[in-house]
């Protein structure tokens, strides 16, 4: 009995994750500053060698933020996102950043892309960041 609560709650607690994230974009707050604090210190340890102290890329790494970095993820899914760079980054350690850290990495770079903050972290999971949309800011 104790066993099948556990399961409901969880299968609960998931139908509420993907509700709330559903159909939100990047101009809607999906993110906490706490988390971009987070993904900030995260992105120095594992991001900023290649990508650069302010997100500018250079040679054949990319930008992490501006026109270039926003137009090659507009209209995407923030799972795509997300999978781009659990996947594969940081480019020395693929796959090394914890679903947490991965997340709090995106946060950062939201935040220095003048995404705005909300109230409540971007999830880890992947199905309600499939129901969020990567939308660039008006210049």
């Amino acid at each position: 009995m104790r066993f099948r609560v556990v399961i409901a709650s969880l299968v609960f607690l998931q139908a509420l994750i993907l509700v709330s994230a559903q159909g939100k974009t990047t101009l809607e707050g999906i993110y906490s500053e706490a988390q971009a604090t987070r993904g900030e210190k995260v992105y120095a340890a594992s991001c900023a060698s290649c990508h650069g102290d302010d997100l500018s890329g250079g040679g054949q790494t990319p930008p992490l933020s501006g026109k270039e970095f926003n137009g090659d993820w507009n209209d995407l899914s923030m799972g795509d996102l997300y999978d781009r760079t659990h996947l594969s980054m940081p480019a020395d350690k693929p796959g090394s950043l914890t679903p947490e850290q991965t997340v709090d990495v995106i946060a950062f770079l939201l935040k220095k892309g003048s995404f705005p903050a909300g109230q409540a972290d971007l999830p880890t999971d992947t199905a309600a960041l499939k129901q969020m949309k990567f939308v660039s800011p008006k210049p």
